[in-house]
């Protein structure tokens, strides 16, 4: 069977953008599932695979039957597929691990893999510019307002509430162009908060840290309390086509060519 390996990959965010765009980018996602099949011994989703998923106990987000298929049939050759929540995708029941077979781990994952320790986490709130979003963090994430939520119509509700991304997401975006353009070291400022918490990771003896959010394809060695580690973003699937893949020690971020 040969060396089997590790991969990651986070923010494709499937739903965000036209049909004919998001057709395209989840068969090439698909593509990427089936081609690392043969060599899988377990997939880390690092967070917002999904645009917007809210899952009620009845009814789940419309589509997307291309990757829940693709994932499922990774699961049923005895892959195991690790799933974590990012900031688009939180919102989860049951759905996801029961008929899909994937193993869901909330917000972040501590493992160990060859004798190394990985802290695996989306990295939404931890930026230094995120203390609104960490306020509506608490409040969408309270399990009373999801309750509450959950008496909303899922026709409305999903519509609502994919209506309410793709906003948060152009916002983001607007955002991020105005910065670069104007004060650009804001963007190094923003993801400091990030770094700080993989240097805090290292020195508790993590050999890695693994983030999604920033979009940004990234492997960074770090010196934190005499020990050394890897703080690593893992880019994404709109502009970037990234994945990382471990085996024998041996970590690389790589981009995926259909």
């Amino acid at each position: 069977m040969g060396n089997k390996k590790h991969y990651f990959f986070s923010d494709v965010h499937l739903g965000i953008s036209t049909k004919e765009i998001e057709k395209a980018k989840e068969l090439k996602l698909v593509s990427f599932l089936e081609s690392i099949s043969k060599d899988a011994e377990k997939i880390y989703i690092v967070g917002d695979l999904f645009d917007c998923w809210i899952e009620y106990r009845r009814a789940v987000p419309k589509g997307f039957y291309r990757t829940l298929a693709a994932l499922n049939r990774l699961v049923e050759q005895g892959i195991e597929v690790n799933f974590l929540s990012g900031n688009h995708d939180f919102w989860l029941n049951s759905y996801l691990r029961d008929d899909v077979g994937l193993k869901l781990h909330g917000s972040h994952l501590d493992t160990e893999i060859s004798g190394k320790r990985f802290y695996i986490v989306h990295g939404d709130g931890l930026s230094k510019s995120d203390t609104g979003y960490k306020i509506i963090k608490k409040i969408l994430r309270s399990r009373v307002n999801q309750f509450l939520y959950s008496l909303v119509h899922p026709d409305l509700g999903l519509w609502l509430a994919q209506g309410s991304s793709k906003k948060s997401r152009l916002h983001t975006d607007d955002r991020e162009r105005d910065i670069e353009m104007h004060a650009p070291q804001q963007i190094a400022h923003g993801s400091t908060g990030m770094k700080e918490f993989a240097e805090r990771k290292i020195a508790e003896g993590f050999d890695y840290v693994i983030m999604g959010h920033l979009h940004k394809p990234q492997d960074v060695i770090v010196n934190s309390g005499n020990k050394e580690g890897h703080y690593v973003t893992l880019g994404d699937w709109i502009t970037h086509f990234t994945y990382a893949e471990y085996s024998e020690g041996k970590f690389e971020l790589k981009s995926f060519k259909s």
